[in-house]
Protein backbone atom coordinates (compact mmCIF):
# COMPACT_ATOMS: atom_id res chain seq x y z
CA UNK A 1 0.00 0.00 0.00
CA UNK A 2 1.57 3.58 -1.13
CA UNK A 3 0.16 6.02 1.42
CA UNK A 4 0.69 9.87 1.08
CA UNK A 5 2.84 11.49 3.74
CA UNK A 6 3.47 14.91 4.61
CA UNK A 7 6.63 15.58 5.88
CA UNK A 8 7.99 19.55 6.92
CA UNK A 9 11.17 21.53 6.90
CA UNK A 10 11.91 24.63 8.88
CA UNK A 11 13.85 26.56 6.22
CA UNK A 12 15.26 30.67 6.48
CA UNK A 13 12.81 31.00 4.01
CA UNK A 14 9.63 29.65 5.30
CA UNK A 15 8.53 26.04 6.61
CA UNK A 16 8.62 24.24 3.07
CA UNK A 17 5.94 21.21 3.05
CA UNK A 18 7.00 17.97 1.09
CA UNK A 19 4.37 15.68 -0.22
CA UNK A 20 4.92 12.11 -1.14
CA UNK A 21 5.11 8.21 -1.17
CA UNK A 22 7.45 5.67 -0.72
CA UNK A 23 7.49 6.35 -5.25
CA UNK A 24 8.60 9.62 -4.40
CA UNK A 25 8.08 13.15 -3.69
CA UNK A 26 4.71 14.61 -5.29
CA UNK A 27 4.29 17.64 -4.64
CA UNK A 28 6.39 20.70 -2.80
CA UNK A 29 5.38 24.15 -1.42
CA UNK A 30 5.58 27.17 1.07
CA UNK A 31 3.74 27.56 3.88
CA UNK A 32 3.19 30.35 5.56
CA UNK A 33 1.90 29.86 8.65
CA UNK A 34 4.76 30.88 11.10
CA UNK A 35 3.23 29.11 14.40
CA UNK A 36 2.72 25.51 12.56
CA UNK A 37 3.83 23.07 14.45
CA UNK A 38 4.51 19.79 12.64
CA UNK A 39 5.95 16.46 13.54
CA UNK A 40 7.80 14.17 10.60
CA UNK A 41 6.93 10.61 11.77
CA UNK A 42 6.72 7.83 9.84
CA UNK A 43 7.81 9.69 6.51
CA UNK A 44 8.21 7.68 3.52
CA UNK A 45 11.99 7.33 2.46
CA UNK A 46 11.99 9.33 -0.17
CA UNK A 47 10.76 12.55 1.88
CA UNK A 48 13.19 11.86 4.65
CA UNK A 49 15.53 12.14 2.27
CA UNK A 50 14.12 15.50 0.52
CA UNK A 51 14.43 17.13 4.08
CA UNK A 52 17.90 16.00 4.79
CA UNK A 53 18.70 17.29 0.73
CA UNK A 54 16.64 20.52 1.82
CA UNK A 55 18.98 20.77 5.21
CA UNK A 56 22.42 20.44 3.21
CA UNK A 57 21.12 22.65 0.62
CA UNK A 58 20.29 25.58 2.85
CA UNK A 59 23.24 25.02 4.70
CA UNK A 60 25.31 25.72 2.01
CA UNK A 61 26.52 21.97 1.26
CA UNK A 62 24.31 20.63 -1.22
CA UNK A 63 24.36 22.22 -5.02
CA UNK A 64 22.16 19.56 -6.91
CA UNK A 65 19.33 17.31 -5.95
CA UNK A 66 18.93 13.54 -6.42
CA UNK A 67 15.41 12.81 -5.07
CA UNK A 68 12.95 10.55 -6.55
CA UNK A 69 9.94 13.10 -7.97
CA UNK A 70 6.88 11.67 -9.06
CA UNK A 71 4.98 14.06 -11.51
CA UNK A 72 1.21 13.14 -11.23
CA UNK A 73 0.33 16.11 -12.55
CA UNK A 74 1.10 18.29 -15.37
CA UNK A 75 1.14 18.10 -19.48
CA UNK A 76 3.54 16.87 -21.73
CA UNK A 77 4.32 20.38 -22.56
CA UNK A 78 4.49 21.47 -18.35
CA UNK A 79 6.68 18.56 -18.09
CA UNK A 80 8.90 18.97 -20.86
CA UNK A 81 9.52 22.61 -19.17
CA UNK A 82 10.64 21.31 -15.39
CA UNK A 83 12.74 18.80 -17.11
CA UNK A 84 14.60 21.84 -18.98
CA UNK A 85 14.69 23.65 -15.44
CA UNK A 86 16.64 20.54 -13.69
CA UNK A 87 19.02 21.71 -16.27
CA UNK A 88 20.24 25.38 -15.12
CA UNK A 89 23.03 25.24 -12.95
CA UNK A 90 23.45 25.62 -9.29
CA UNK A 91 24.13 29.82 -8.90
CA UNK A 92 22.83 30.96 -12.39
CA UNK A 93 19.80 32.13 -13.90
CA UNK A 94 18.29 31.48 -17.19
CA UNK A 95 14.90 33.58 -18.31
CA UNK A 96 12.12 32.38 -19.67
CA UNK A 97 13.39 33.08 -23.65
CA UNK A 98 15.69 30.98 -22.72
CA UNK A 99 14.01 27.96 -21.77
CA UNK A 100 11.46 28.22 -24.75
CA UNK A 101 14.23 28.40 -26.92
CA UNK A 102 15.23 25.52 -25.36
CA UNK A 103 12.52 23.34 -25.65
CA UNK A 104 12.19 24.50 -29.66
CA UNK A 105 9.45 26.50 -28.97
CA UNK A 106 10.89 30.41 -28.77
CA UNK A 107 7.24 32.06 -29.12
CA UNK A 108 6.04 30.10 -26.40
CA UNK A 109 7.18 32.22 -23.27
CA UNK A 110 4.15 33.19 -21.49
CA UNK A 111 3.28 29.16 -21.57
CA UNK A 112 6.64 28.59 -20.23
CA UNK A 113 5.86 30.97 -17.34
CA UNK A 114 2.70 29.33 -17.00
CA UNK A 115 4.51 25.95 -16.59
CA UNK A 116 7.03 27.11 -14.40
CA UNK A 117 4.07 28.91 -11.62
CA UNK A 118 2.48 25.09 -11.99
CA UNK A 119 5.99 23.45 -10.79
CA UNK A 120 5.44 20.83 -8.31
CA UNK A 121 8.30 20.32 -7.26
CA UNK A 122 9.56 23.85 -5.37
CA UNK A 123 13.47 24.07 -5.07
CA UNK A 124 14.13 20.36 -5.82
CA UNK A 125 13.01 22.03 -9.67
CA UNK A 126 14.85 25.31 -9.73
CA UNK A 127 11.66 28.04 -10.69
CA UNK A 128 13.72 30.23 -8.96
CA UNK A 129 16.51 30.21 -11.39
CA UNK A 130 14.11 31.50 -14.24
CA UNK A 131 13.66 35.36 -14.46
CA UNK A 132 12.71 37.83 -17.04
CA UNK A 133 14.65 38.40 -20.15
CA UNK A 134 16.06 41.70 -19.02
CA UNK A 135 17.08 40.35 -15.82
CA UNK A 136 14.04 41.25 -13.79
CA UNK A 137 13.13 38.52 -10.94
CA UNK A 138 9.17 38.33 -12.08
CA UNK A 139 6.32 35.87 -11.64
CA UNK A 140 7.11 33.63 -8.46
CA UNK A 141 4.90 31.93 -6.87
CA UNK A 142 6.40 31.78 -3.85
CA UNK A 143 7.15 35.29 -3.57
CA UNK A 144 9.27 37.79 -5.26
CA UNK A 145 11.52 37.98 -2.13
CA UNK A 146 12.07 34.56 -1.78
CA UNK A 147 13.52 34.24 -5.47
CA UNK A 148 15.78 37.00 -4.65
CA UNK A 149 16.82 35.16 -1.26
CA UNK A 150 17.08 31.69 -2.94
CA UNK A 151 19.35 33.37 -5.84
CA UNK A 152 21.41 35.97 -3.78
CA UNK A 153 22.43 32.66 -1.19
CA UNK A 154 23.55 30.28 -3.82
CA UNK A 155 25.36 33.21 -5.79
CA UNK A 156 27.03 33.03 -2.36
CA UNK A 157 28.31 29.87 -2.11
CA UNK A 158 29.02 28.53 -5.50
Amino acid sequence: MNITCFGYYKSPIGIIKLEGNNEGITYVDFIDEDNLEFTNNNLAKPVEEGIAQLHEYFSGKRKNFDVKLVHLRGTDFQKKVWSTLGTISYGYTASYKDIATAIENPKAVRAVGGANNKNPHGIFVPWHRVIGANGALVGFAGGVWRKKWLLDFEKENI
